[in-house]
């Protein structure tokens, strides 16, 4: 059952501070599992790396049978429906096309004689961890690995696990996008090998995608060693809504994230105690036609909630402090509200962009900001697959004219051999 609580005379700073306050990240047993997992694959390569994949997953693997092969694809293709393709396909376009306009290119600027810029350059290899677990996740591939492609990167490598073997959908998808190696593991271990590099899998320079807690720990863990695309935390959505908002809709959209995870959020914040009522029914009607309902209804006691404010300014102001995943503005003027939101992880406007809009098939990236972390996140771009080189070239009078200002500068800080540098190029 999803709590009501009216904040139409005062806010209750206690029931914000639980709606954000759920990190997985705390776990001191987890996370001494997870840095001994981590050194053992350091040290001792493929043989500590079989060797947890057995004992975690109950799956032998060796480095003969590690990567996926051929006919393990078209066993793929041949259990998926060619609705399920063209579908994909069409997420594919969608997604790339957005990311394409994400690009950026190397400049050059001219002064003189002076020549200063920018070079960008794809990272080499990336590494993609696709979750296994309770649900399928082909959305996953498309969406952390298409933005690698648009932006030039020239090797990625998957990583998922096969406790319940190979899900077709995954491995069609990978196929599809172009990812042509594919590796049959998962959980810390296969973090660590994809940081580290063991005799069968190659060392990555940045490490993308989901996984449950010791995943999370895992990416944390290996920080610098790679980059990381985020340490994602459950999933969340909170919605503004006003009278004219729909509530069967309404309660949709809180369902279908709260079907994600027991930790998950889902949220709705409305001028109407009315819609606030209904929304609430509704959730219970639709929650019994669902199948994820024992997940649904945890996440939605411990951190599911129906706030009633006075107005909209007062429902973004709490959703800026929240600072959520997804914000769904389903109120009459949606694009008059857009300045007012400081935080969110992805935007979506009016009743007809649901956020599973945006999961699939829209273009935007899903791989968004959790646990209050869009106050400083941003959604996986291209940009986070490219480096950025700064260009600078002085000819011997435009680095006479400030000679003198790097001099003073150098010695403020006591640096008499930056100095120096400069002034033997002129003789002082």
């Amino acid at each position: 059952m999803i709590k009501i609580y009216d904040f139409s005379n005062s806010i209750d700073n206690t029931v914000i501070k639980n709606l954000t306050n759920r990190s997985k990240l705390e776990n001191k047993d987890v996370e001494s599992t997870v840095s001994e997992i981590i050194y053992n694959v350091k040290m001792h390569g493929d043989r500590a790396l079989f060797d947890y994949t057995l004992k975690y997953d109950g799956v032998e693997i060796d480095d003969k049978n590690i990567m996926v092969e051929k006919r393990e694809i078209d066993d793929a293709y041949s259990k998926v429906d060619k609705e399920f393709i063209s579908a994909l396909r069409n997420a594919i376009k969608n997604i790339t096309e957005y990311h394409e306009n994400q690009r950026q290119k190397t400049w050059l600027d001219f002064k003189g004689g002076i020549v200063y810029g920018q070079k960008i350059r794809p990272l080499e290899k990336v590494g993609i961890y696709v979750p296994g677990g309770t649900a399928s996740y082909p959305s996953s591939v498309l969406m952390n690995s298409i933005p690698a492609k648009v932006a030039g990167v020239d090797e990625i490598v998957m990583v998922t696990p096969v406790k319940a073997g190979l899900n077709p959908f995954v491995i069609v998808a990978a196929n599809e996008v172009g990812i042509n190696k594919i590796y049959k593991i998962g959980g810390a271990q296969a973090i660590a090998a994809l940081a580290f590099g063991t005799e069968s899998i190659p060392k990555v320079d940045k490490i993308v995608g989901p996984g449950n807690i010791f995943v999370a720990m895992a990416k944390r863990a290996v920080y610098g060693y790679v980059d990381i695309d985020m340490v994602a935390g459950p999933s969340e959505v909170l919605i503004v809504a006003d009278e004219s908002g729909n509530p069967t809709y309404l309660a949709a959209d809180l369902l279908s994230q709260a079907e994600h995870d027991a930790m998950a959020s889902a949220v709705l914040i409305t001028t109407s105690k009315s819609i606030a009522e209904k929304v609430a029914e509704e959730v219970s009607r639709q929650t019994l036609y669902l199948e994820r309902k024992d997940i649904i209804n945890k996440s939605l006691e411990d951190y599911g909630a129906i706030i009633i404010v006075n107005n909209l300014e007062d429902a973004l102001n709490i959703a800026n402090e929240i600072a959520p995943e997804h914000l769904e503005l389903d109120i009459k003027n949606p694009f008059e509200m857009i300045g007012m939101v400081k935080n969110a992880g992805a935007i979506f406007l009016g009743e007809n962009s649901p956020e599973p809009l945006g999961d699939y098939i829209a273009g935007p990236n899903h791989v968004l900001p959790t646990s209050g972390t869009s106050r400083f996140f941003s959604p996986l771009s291209v940009d986070d697959f490219i480096k950025k080189m700064s260009i600078l070239y002085y000819d011997e009078n435009s680095l006479k004219n400030v000679s003198d200002d790097i001099v003073r500068l150098a010695e403020a800080e006591g640096l008499t051999a930056h100095a120096n540098s400069i002034k033997v190029r002129f003789k002082r």
